[in-house]
C-alpha cells in the first residue's frame, strides 16, 4: 500500500524496488514542470563503455541469460536484451533500450543536479530552471518549440528530484531526432531573458504555495523531512522554502545551468522501436560537438541516525489526526558495502508489513483490531543517499496518535522475534519483483528507470540481479535489520493534529447533531 499523503503531493509521471520504490526514486519527491543509414559509428565519434560496438549488445544479452539462468530460485526475472550503452567523447553517456511493440520513440535526458545539490540558500534553483528550460534558444523559440513537438504528434514534460532534472519527448520513431535536436539545442543555448525570468518566479513560488503552503499534510511532511534528516540536503523540499526562492536572481540561476547542464553531466535514454547504430548515428550529430565542462564534485547525501527518540506535534489544518514515523536507515547506495544484505531486507521487512491486504499492518491493526483506518509505509532500497524508512498513519475514531504509533511499534517489535511464515516471505520478495515489472511496462516506465538508477549512481542493470539478491535474503536477515535499525532511539515521530479550536467546535457540532436526532 502507497502512503495516503503521497496521493495529495503533485508528481511527474511514472517514476521504483516494488511499486512503491518506484514511486519513491520518481514520483513522491518529484515536480513535474508546467508542462538515415545504418552504419558503424566511427571510433572517434563514440564508444561503448568497456566494450566494442559488436560486442555490446552480445554483453547484454549473455548477462541477462546469465541472470535468468542464476535466478532458478526466482519465478521472475527482469528482462535487459535490446539495451545498449555508449559514451560520447565529451562524456555524454547514452543508453538505448530496443522496444519494438509500437512506432514510437521516448527520448529522456537526465541531469546529475538536483535539490540535494543547491546552495544552503538557494533551495528550488533546480526546479526553477527547469522551468526556464521551456523558455526558448537562441535558435528556437518558446512558441516554436511546443508548435514542433504538437505538429509531428510528440508529447513533451520534465520533471525535478533531489537527485536529478529531466526532460522528455514521446514522438512517432520516424520524428524521433527531432527530440535529439531539441535537447541539444538547449543543453548549451538557452536563453534567459529577465521578463520570462520574472514571469517564471513567480509562477514557481505560487506553486509553491498551492502545493505545500495551501496544504496541511504536505506542509507538516516538509517540517518532518527537516527533523527527521537534519544534516541531510534531503530534509529540505524540492521545491525549496519560500524566503529562498524569493532570493534567486537571474544571474543565479544562469551560473546554475552554466555549472551543471553539460553532456559530461548527462545520461541520455532512448526506449523505443528503434536500431541502435542508427540511434548513435544521430545522437553523434547532435550531441557530438557540446563541450563538457569542469563539473563540481556532488555533496555527500548522508544523515547519521540513533540521535535518540524525537517526538512533535504539529497543529495542521486537517480534518483527522495523522501519524508520521520515519527510523533513519541506509540505502544501496550508502550501507556497508560488506552488508549490503541489510538494505534487501529492510526492503522485505516493510513488504511484510505493507505489503497488500494480507500483510500485517493492514491485517491486524485495521481488520482486526479495528485501531487504524488507514496506514502505509515507504522505504527507497534504490537511492542516492541515506533515507527514510517510513510509516503514516490515520487512527480509527477514538483511538488516540499516541495508541496508534505503539500499536505499530508493538508490530514492529513481533517483527523482530516472531516467526515469519513463509507465505509472507515469498509474497515480499514476489510483490517487489513484479511491481519492478510492472513499472517497466510502458516505454516511459523502462526509461524512467534506467534514467533514475545511472542519476543516482547505480547500473540499472543490476535489476536483473535483484530477484536473486532478494532470494538469498532470509528471515534472520530481516530480523537483524530490524532490530539494527527499527529501534526508539532511532525514530522520529510527528503527530498532527487538527486546531483545537476546530476539535471544540467539532464537538459541539456533534453533539448538537445528537440532540436533534433525539428530539426528531
Amino acid at each position: 500500500m502507497s502512503l495516503p499523503f503521497l496521493s495529495s503531493v503533485p508528481s511527474a509521471p511514472l517514476s521504483a524496488l516494488s511499486l512503491r520504490i518506484a514511486c519513491a526514486l520518481a514520483l513522491a519527491t518529484t515536480l513535474s514542470a508546467c508542462q538515415t543509414s545504418a552504419i558503424s559509428p566511427p571510433s572517434s565519434a563514440a564508444t561503448p563503455l568497456s566494450e566494442t560496438q559488436s560486442q555490446a549488445g552480445q554483453k547484454t544479452d549473455n548477462s541477462a541469460q546469465h541472470a535468468s539462468r542464476s535466478q532458478s530460485a526466482s519465478a521472475l526475472s527482469m528482462d535487459m536484451s535490446g539495451r545498449h550503452e555508449y559514451q560520447l567523447k565529451n562524456g555524454l553517456k547514452v543508453v538505448i533500450k530496443e522496444d519494438h511493440r509500437a512506432p514510437v520513440v521516448m527520448t529522456q535526458v537526465w541531469y546529475r543536479v538536483g535539490s540535494a545539490d543547491e546552495p544552503v540558500d538557494k533551495g528550488g534553483i533546480s526546479h526553477l530552471l527547469e522551468h526556464m528550460m521551456f523558455k526558448g534558444t537562441s535558435d528556437v523559440s518558446s512558441d516554436d518549440f511546443e508548435r514542433l513537438i504538437a505538429k509531428f504528434g510528440g508529447v513533451n514534460n520534465a520533471f525535478t528530484s533531489y537527485d536529478y532534472t529531466g526532460y522528455y519527448e514521446l514522438f512517432p520513431a520516424n520524428r524521433f531526432p527531432l527530440a535529439l535536436e531539441l535537447e541539444a539545442d538547449r543543453m548549451k543555448n538557452l536563453i534567459f531573458n529577465a521578463d520570462e525570468f520574472a514571469k517564471e518566479h513567480q509562477v514557481v513560488m505560487e506553486e509553491r504555495r498551492q502545493r505545500t503552503d495551501d496544504n496541511p499534510l504536505a506542509k507538516a511532511y516538509e517540517s518532518f523531512r527537516l527533523l527527521a534528516l537534519p544534516d541531510s540536503p534531503k530534509g529540505e523540499s524540492v521545491i525549496g522554502p519560500m524566503d529562498e526562492l524569493a532570493s534567486i536572481t537571474l544571474p543565479d540561476l544562469k551560473d546554475w545551468y552554466k555549472t551543471w547542464y553539460a553532456p559530461n553531466n548527462a545520461t541520455l535514454v532512448i526506449v523505443g522501436d528503434v536500431q541502435p547504430k542508427d540511434v548513435l548515428t544521430q545522437v553523434q550529430r547532435y550531441f557530438g560537438q557540446l563541450t563538457p565542462s569542469h563539473l563540481p564534485k556532488r555533496p555527500a547525501v548522508r544523515q547519521p541516525g540513533f540521535r535518540g527518540y524525537q517526538k512533535v506535534d504539529s497543529e495542521q489544518a486537517v480534518q483527522v489526526p495523522v501519524l508520521l514515523m520515519g527510523y533513519n536507515v541506509p540505502s544501496l547506495v550508502t550501507v556497508d558495502k560488506n552488508d549490503e544484505k541489510q538494505a534487501y531486507a529492510l526492503s522485505l521487512a516493510q513488504d511484510v508489513l505493507d505489503g497488500g491486504l494480507s500483510a500485517r499492518l493492514e491485517s491486524r491493526l485495521i481488520r482486526e483490531q479495528g485501531l487504524l483506518t488507514t496506514v502505509g509505509t515507504s522505504y527507497d532500497l534504490l537511492d542516492r543517499g541515506d533515507g527514510l524508512f517510513l510509516i503514516q498513519a490515520t487512527p480509527r475514531e477514538g483511538v488516540s496518535l499516541a495508541q496508534a504509533q505503539q500499536a505499530i511499534i508493538d508490530e514492529i517489535e513481533k517483527l523482530k522475534t516472531d516467526p515469519i511464515a513463509t507465505d509472507e516471505i515469498s509474497r515480499a520478495k514476489t510483490n517487489t519483483v513484479t511491481g519492478l515489472i510492472y513499472a517497466q511496462d510502458s516505454m516511459e516506465g523502462q526509461a524512467r528507470m534506467i534514467g533514475s538508477l545511472q542519476s543516482i549512481g547505480l547500473d540499472d542493470r543490476l535489476l536483473a540481479e535483484l530477484p536473486s539478491k532478494l532470494d538469498n535474503i532470509t528471515v534472520q536477515d530481516i530480523q537483524a535489520a530490524s532490530k539494527k535499525y527499527l529501534v526508539k532511539n532511532n525514530l522520529t515521530a510527528m503527530h498532527i493534529i487538527p486546531p483545537k479550536e476546530t476539535e471544540r467546535e467539532g464537538s459541539v457540532q456533534e453533539k448538537l447533531g445528537q440532540q436533534d436526532a433525539t428530539d426528531k
